[in-house]
């Protein structure tokens, strides 16, 4: 069994920084690619952004050059550095991990419960 958990969200002025983390546990084989998305209230889920294994990113353009993803591959976490935060950036957050669980299994993408990211003065 695979879990995927969030930490770090809360509340924050716009203008400040948050740090999210997300530590896959269970059984795992490998994990590929690792990433962040988020949906806000009354909005569709959307790609903020992904890390391959080997530590190639992409970002949404709306956070290009305030947030940036990194991993800890000997910890199986994959983290989001938000920095100057805007209240459009409110929403629930949630950790994806592509993964196997056994060295015959398929890859397949597992979900996080997410964490709520609130910016508001």
């Amino acid at each position: 069994q695979v879990q995927l958990v969030e930490s770090g969200g809360g509340l924050v002025q716009p203008g400040g920084s948050l740090r999210l983390s997300c530590a896959a546990s269970g059984s795992i084989f490998s994990i590929n690619a690792m990433g962040w998305y988020r949906q806000a209230p009354g909005k569709e889920r959307e790609l903020v952004a992904v890390i391959t294994r080997g530590g190639i990113t992409n970002y949404a353009d709306f956070v290009k050059g305030r947030f940036t993803i990194s991993r800890d591959n000997a910890k199986n976490t994959v983290y989001l550095q938000m920095n100057n935060l805007k209240p459009e950036d409110t929403a629930i957050y949630y950790c994806t991990a592509n993964l196997r669980v056994s060295v015959l299994s398929t890859d397949r993408d597992y979900w996080g419960k997410g964490t709520l990211v609130t910016v508001s003065s």
